[in-house]
């Protein structure tokens, strides 16, 4: 990946290591790479054990050798950080809307990681400014996401504003401008005999940022739809998660793919049936509250968050008649069940059966560089991508699922288009209205209403 020297001087050495390659019977693996084509990576502090001294201590007062084997301490570790970050997702849910700050950090956090491996490459032929512009290129990409989010859905505050107005009417060309800036500060920054390496390395920022912003960007519009869209999608993936290594830790023997040695069919199988009775029964749960089914609005008087409504048909209980088949078995003829359970079914077979693939390919990032994790932010599990791998390919599904399946005309978010209007605009598109409705009867005659 990283391509060696061109003014004939050897690469230090110093601070580098290799895993054993897929020649070396040691290795245990075979993954078909050979040295030629993968490059010499810094030693990553995720290769290091960061276990907490008070975790270490309290697993080696675990009773009888069995659970002080390497095996078990780190299904215990696993265990109790799951636990720890499920009960941080409880709180998030507590706090509403504001999640949007979190998917904000996360993706700050996963940018940082993925482009710390690529500066440790980059850093070791002492070029200037790609981490520089690689966290520029991040301000401006999070600068038109968010911008777009505002427009769309803050629409009526922003008019109120002088300031937000001007920047969001030119908001695209203002993006452009940092972005254009920021192509140019790149062309400046190029290097003589490393031009390849550096254009390599302004492609790993960009295909970082289409992989992390982008996707954390769906993330944001999929909450705006309903928190039932953020916490369903995120939940089923984390169920998949700990069901799979559970099935496999304790059932597992047959392995499931080359990339990723520890998963296996058992798991995989194990992990789906787990996870759509989860997915089933969690839309059950939140189906029946305002709090979770209905978008995330602004309240112009108060502003702020809102989610109150009349409940969408997907929200609302129905009765639905089994099959035939299903009848002869079950001696029922109808079930009552709300619409989005049915559509937790298409999530979780999605996040149990193509979900995975996120990990697999984050495997396959990892083998390439040969290091264990992205990172040691989270003890047993590594860092935040190595948890949120799967959450971002579960993100573009169910945004794409909801724009195909589910959403419809917003009559908020055009509402909040109409105000950014002029006054005679918003004038015109009244009496167009008004005439239609007239015509179709849903109003009554001028001499009517005399």
């Amino acid at each position: 990946v990283a391509e060696p020297p061109m003014d004939g001087q050897k690469k230090p050495l110093t601070g580098f290591h290799r895993l054993p390659s897929a020649a070396d019977p040691a290795s245990g693996e075979c993954d078909g790479d050979s040295k030629a084509d993968t490059p010499d990576v810094p030693l990553s502090t995720a290769d290091s054990d960061n276990t907490p001294q008070c975790l270490n201590k309290a697993l080696e007062g675990l009773p009888g050798p069995l659970c002080r084997t390497a095996r078990w301490k780190n299904y215990w570790i696993r265990g109790v950080l799951s636990l720890a970050m499920i009960s941080g997702f409880f709180l998030i849910i507590y706090m509403g809307p504001v999640t949007l700050i979190l998917v904000m950090t996360v993706q700050i956090k996963c940018f940082q990681e993925i482009i710390t491996i690529g500066y440790r490459v980059y850093h070791s032929y002492e070029l200037p400014w790609f981490r520089t512009l690689s966290w520029y290129f991040l301000i401006c990409v999070n600068y038109f996401f968010y911008g777009e989010t505002v427009a769309d859905y803050f629409g009526a505050l922003v008019q109120r504003e002088e300031p937000l107005q001007f920047l969001a009417r030119y908001h695209r060309f203002i993006s452009f401008a940092l972005y254009l800036a920021g192509f140019c500060m790149f062309v400046l920054s190029l290097v003589k005999k490393h031009y390849r390496l550096q254009f390599y390395m302004f492609a790993w920022t960009h295909v970082t940022l289409l992989i992390v912003v982008t996707q954390s960007h769906l993330v944001i519009q999929n909450l705006f739809e309903g928190m039932i869209w953020f916490i369903v999608p995120i939940s089923i993936v984390i169920c998949n998660d700990i069901m799979a290594y559970l099935f496999g830790f304790f059932f597992g023997r047959t392995p499931l793919i080359k990339l990723s040695p520890k998963k296996t069919w058992e798991g995989f199988i194990g992990g789906f049936f787990a996870t759509v009775v989860f997915g089933f029964m969690l839309a059950y749960l939140l189906s029946q509250f305002q709090y979770f089914v209905c978008p995330v609005a602004v309240n112009s008087e108060t502003n702020g968050f809102t989610v109150e409504c009349e409940p969408s048909e997907i929200f609302v209980m129905r009765e639905y008649t089994l099959p035939a088949v299903v009848q002869n078995m079950l001696t029922w003829k109808t079930v009552k069940l709300y619409p989005f359970q049915i559509h937790s079914i298409f999530l979780s077979a999605f996040g149990s059966l193509i979900g995975p693939f996120g990990g697999f390919f984050a495997s396959g990032f990892k083998r390439a560089f040969k290091i264990k994790d992205f990172a040691n932010t989270i003890p047993g599990h590594g860092g935040i991508m190595d948890r949120f791998d799967c959450q971002y390919l579960m993100a573009t599904f169910t945004h794409v699922y909801i724009g195909s399946f589910i959403r419809g005309p917003n009559p908020s978010k055009v509402l909040q288009q109409l105000l950014m209007l002029r006054p005679d605009q918003q004038l015109g598109i009244f009496r167009t209205l008004h005439s239609q409705l007239r015509e179709r009867g849903m109003l009554p005659p001028p001499a009517a209403q005399a």
